[in-house]
Formats: C-alpha cells, structure tokens, sequence
C-alpha cells in the first residue's frame, strides 16, 4: 500500500518502524515527520492540521491509507475531509474526537454508556473549582478540559497547588475537578472500526519526570509491555482484556455510533485498578506516546492489514492481534528544563553507536538536521526502545544504549521498568 503517515514525534517514527518491517514493503510516506523519520521514509513539508492540505496530497499522490497520529489533526477535522474523499483513513472524525478534545464529552459519554470511571465537576470559573475540590477533597486532581499536550492533568495534595492549576487553565476554558483514584496505571490501545473493537497487548507508562514518581507531570518518561502483574489479580493478560472490552470499550463504541459519531481509529484507554474494580481515568482518540513505542515491536500480526480494517469497516472478520512474548521497553531522553521551558537546539551524537546495542531501535520525537548537525528541536527528544528474552535483558539493553548518546543537559528516568525487571 501506499500509506501516508502525519505527525513528527516518535509515537509516529514507532508506526513507520512497524509498517516497514512488513513484507511485501509498502511505499510510507511522513508528513511533517522529523530527522529520524527522515531517514527511514520520504517526508513532505504538509500541515498536519489543514483538512485540504492533507487531502489534496492524498488525492494527487494516490495514498490507500492515511494514518493519523497527533491529536490536534483530528480535533481540526482532517479525517472527516479525508473520509469524504473515499480516501480510507485510520483515526476518528471531529465529533468523535471529542472524547479527548473534551473531557466533559467523554464524561457524558461514559455516563451515558455506563462506563466506569471517577466523579467529576466542570468547572467554568474559579469559585466553582474552589467549591468543587473542597467536595472531593486532597489528593485534588484537577484537568484542562480541552487538548493540553500531555500538561493539563494535576495531581497533587497541595490545595494552593491545585487552585493555580485550575486558574491557569480557566484563561482557556473550562476544567473538571475529579475524585482521586487510587491503584496501578494501565494503558490499553483497540481498534475500532465504528462497531466492533479488537485488544492491542496492555502497556504501562511513567508519567513524572524523575526517578520515584517525583516531579511534575509529563507527556510520558518511558514505559513497558506486557504486565506480567495482570495475571496475579486477573488470572490472565486476555481475562483483563476481556473485561476492558466488555464493561468499558465495547460500550463507549456503541454509544457513539447511537449518536451518529462512530468511533473509527485507535481508542486509547487510560485505566486505574482500584480496589473497586477498573475505572477509566481518560481516553485518548489515538495511540498514546510512549506506549506505542512499547506496544508495536512486540506485534506479530502486520500493522497495516489491522489499520485498514478498522478503516474501512472491517475489523470484525480479524482475529485478535498476536504479540510476541517479548518483554518491551522504552526510555525517553528530555532536553534540559522539561517540561517547563526545554533548552532546544543543543547537538545530539551517539545515535549510530546506539542503535547498534543488540534489541535496540530509536524512535525520534524531536530532532532535525541543521547545517549538517542533528539538534534538539523540543522537550522530549527520543524514545530508546529495547526488547529482550525478559525485562531484565530489555531494561539493560535501553540503558546501555542510552548512556552512548549525548545531549548537554539531558535527563531521563533510571527507573523504567525496574519493578518488572527482578
């Protein structure tokens, strides 16, 4: 096929590295994509976001599949373009979008499909943030209702906290004041053709900046797959599945196609089991970044054949997606002073020495060539992804790998997968 792939992170550059591992090969194509990107497949300078840009491209170059990566081309509506065309796409139209565009969306979607998940207030000015955290309470968590790239969730005991949190993100609409859930973190990716949904293999992700679960908040510090810790409370990885799909995926499905807003893409589940059971903590309306990093190079069933199923309506004549028993993960390396300003532009070096760690491959987010030189372009700026026999030989691998390659200034978490690693 001819697939043409938007974004420029390394959720994106891990979708190119599955579809090219593919035989026969397909003809991938990036836009805007990154220098890493680059490198693997054509890029075009596209706007991701522009509806017209992307489709005209499609039409004239003659692409059977477009794969959506970010966000924000979905909330502009570019696969509602795209679909109009008859040009197969993988991601969801505007509406349905707005089950990660707008968490009060998603709130009342889940109600009205009765999914799982926290209580929750919209607050729409801050007098009605300050009666809604009183209510529920510390830990406070406080969200930006709208797209906020990974920063729009805080978590924290400290009320004054919790107050200018909700008072910056007021300057740019409303904010949902939640009850605090307690237990694991999962992350669970399926793909949804409107109607039916088929499991991606679970993933794990770090949040925090700093080793210990310290620090703010950000788009994601690394992450592993499989959960071998699944088996000890759902006596399998596929009885959890199982039940995911049952009691929370199926239904949030069904209840968009009702509204005439099928859900056609990748339905990012983020999940906490607590005490009570699985709730859902968000959905996302596409892969999730880190975990894609993880989830993919363990895929055995081709990328491709699942992607356009789910484009075209498919899905429900696939059987579910086979995953290699491999352990997976994947350590981010940040520039200086993420999440809050990162330092850019700074040389990166040891790439090549890197990749060549047994397991290893390197997934770009933010890197471009300038004058000759690969440089920084943003705060995360690659994701070193190693599998190995078990977690132990994959965490080595990655932190092997990592300390080849010099960024001034860089920081990553030394902690990814320890607690799986024995």
């Amino acid at each position: 096929m001819r697939i043409l792939v938007l974004g420029s992170g390394a959720r994106e550059h891990a979708i190119i590295t599955a579809l090219l591992r593919e035989e026969p090969a397909h003809e991938v194509v990036a836009a805007p994509g990154n220098a890493g990107i680059a490198r693997d497949v054509p890029v075009v300078p596209l706007d991701p976001t522009d509806p017209e840009q992307v489709t005209n491209y499609a039409n004239l170059n003659g692409v059977d599949l477009v794969v959506i990566g970010p966000e924000a081309p979905l909330v502009a509506g570019v696969a509602d373009a795209l679909r109009a065309h008859g040009i197969p796409v993988f991601g969801p139209g505007k509406a349905a979008a707005a089950l990660e565009g707008s968490k009060t969306f998603a709130k009342r979607i889940m109600e009205a499909a009765g999914v799982p998940t926290g209580r929750a207030v919209r607050a729409g000015t801050l007098a009605e943030a300050t009666a809604a955290l009183d209510e529920f309470g510390s830990p406070y968590v406080v969200k930006a209702d709208g797209l906020a790239a990974g920063k729009g969730v805080l978590v924290t005991e400290d009320r004054p906290a919790a107050l200018a949190h909700a008072t910056h993100w007021l300057q740019h609409g409303s904010v949902l004041i939640e009850e605090f859930l307690d237990g694991a973190e999962v992350s669970l990716f399926l793909l949804s053709d409107g109607h039916t949904v088929l499991p991606l293999s679970p993933a794990q992700d770090y949040k925090r900046l700093a080793d210990g679960d310290a620090g703010p908040n950000t788009g994601g510090m690394g992450a592993y797959s499989p959960l071998p810790w699944l088996d000890a409370r759902f006596g399998s990885e596929q009885a959890f599945v199982d039940e995911v799909i049952e009691t929370i995926a199926l239904p949030t499905v069904r209840r968009l196609a009702a509204e005439d807003t099928p859900f056609i893409g990748l339905l990012y589940c983020g999940l906490i089991l607590t005490d009570a059971g699985i709730r859902v903590i968000e959905f996302n309306a596409r892969f999730g970044d880190p975990e894609t990093q993880v989830v993919l190079p363990r895929l055995v069933t081709p990328l491709s054949g699942l992607l356009l199923a789910a484009s075209t309506g498919a899905l429900g004549g696939l059987a579910r997606p086979v995953f290699s028993a491999n352990a997976c993960v994947t350590v981010v390396l940040a520039s200086e002073n993420y999440p809050d300003a990162p330092v850019t532009g700074r040389p990166l070096a040891g790439l090549d020495a890197a990749s060549v760690v047994p397991g290893v491959t390197i997934a770009h987010a933010a890197t471009a060539v300038i004058d000759g030189v690969l440089v920084s372009t943003g705060g995360r700026v690659l994701s070193v992804v190693a599998v190995g026999d078990g977690f132990a030989e994959a965490r080595a691998r990655a932190y092997e790998a990592l300390a080849l390659i010099t960024l001034e200034g860089a920081q990553y978490r030394t902690d990814i997968a320890a607690r799986v690693a024995g």
